[in-house]
């Protein structure tokens, strides 16, 4: 009798403890599934916030007259049309200032790419003085707007005068080295300075990135390279940085595209039109009402959709080829820790 008894007792202490792993299992997988429903919705916000105006913009760009007033029609044109995009290319010279922009960009990364890899690999794996006063500076530059200043940049181009050198050369007087009517290599050397100097278009960034990535490196490589007499440019240039693919990939794509979007320095420094393929984009409207004598602002706008559409082609293709070497490089390159 007090066998069985303390059988249907250990039985009824098993059934319970079953129907808790049964009830905790069940909790787990209606937690799951509502933190699915979660995720969906904030992806689909998220997707409508982003890619909503940009469907929208590329739909409008093939309207025409009757699709833009017809009350049914809402993003599938009825009567597509590539009238906007031809007027766009011509108003805006796409291909030539396209050609220009890209040469400009292209001079910028690679002066980034060097001067930023460099002082990155140096706070990474040198002591020197005042290393953590410099490299809190460098952080400065990230979290400072650029906003902030504005106005001693455009005073110091506007009067360029380095501890008097430029005036020994020059009668005493600075030069102008913004864009407008004395205007040289097009307004740009002010860009390429910052970049030469490291405190170009998000360069605190990129020199943060390096420096993370090469502190993760292991030293052993350079003990190694020293050991067979290399440099250290030789250990820096030919060791360290063919090791540093993934900051290099990330670097460049984020200085191509911040470079190629840039409208803050483009304007400060009053950048040429036929380098800036942004400014192209704020004159087309003008350009459409008073050469092609279109009065319609709806219809105006057609057109400056197809020149926003032409304008982020570029950066669409590139991060279409790259996404997998981009998601690498972000992961690899200690952006996140």
């Amino acid at each position: 009798m007090r066998v069985s008894k303390f059988k249907k007792k250990i039985q009824i202490i098993y059934a319970e403890k079953q129907l808790g792993n049964e009830r905790h299992r069940v909790v787990r997988q209606f937690k799951g599934f509502l933190m699915a429903i979660l995720r969906a919705i904030l992806i689909i916000g998220l997707s409508y916030v982003i890619l909503g105006p940009l469907i929208g913009i590329i739909a409008n760009s093939f309207f025409s007259n009757s699709d833009k007033y017809s009350p049914i029609i809402y993003l599938i044109p009825q009567n597509p049309t590539l009238e906007r995009y031809r007027i766009a290319l011509l108003r805006m010279d796409y291909w030539n200032v396209m050609r220009n922009m890209l040469i400009y960009v292209a001079g910028l990364t690679v002066i980034q790419l060097f001067i930023c890899s460099m002082v990155g690999y140096g706070f990474a794996r040198y002591t020197f003085p005042f290393k953590k006063l410099l490299f809190a500076c460098v952080v400065i530059m990230i979290v400072i707007p650029s906003h902030t200043v504005m106005l001693p940049l455009f005073t110091t181009f506007r009067e360029f005068n380095p501890f008097g050198l430029v005036g020994l050369f020059n009668d005493g007087e600075s030069i102008n080295l913004l864009g407008g009517g004395s205007a040289i290599a097009g307004g740009v050397l002010p860009m390429f300075i910052m970049t030469l100097f490291g405190c170009g278009l998000r360069a605190g960034l990129y020199i943060y990135i390096f420096n993370q990535f090469f502190r993760a490196l292991p030293k052993e490589i350079e003990e190694a390279a020293e050991i067979d007499g290399a440099g250290t440019f030789y250990t820096y240039m030919f060791i360290m940085m063919p090791n540093a693919k993934p900051s290099i990939i990330t670097v460049t794509i984020f200085s191509i595209v911040w470079q190629y979007n840039d409208t803050f320095f483009t304007r400060l420094f009053n950048i040429n039109d036929n380098i800036a393929l942004s400014k192209q984009i704020t004159s087309l409207w003008a350009n459409v009402e008073n050469i092609d004598r279109v009065m319609d602002r709806s219809i105006i706008q057609l057109y400056v959709n197809a020149g926003i559409v032409l304008v982020i082609i570029p950066v669409i293709v590139l991060y279409v080829l790259l996404q997998k070497q981009f998601i690498e490089g972000v992961e690899r390159s200690g952006i996140v820790g």
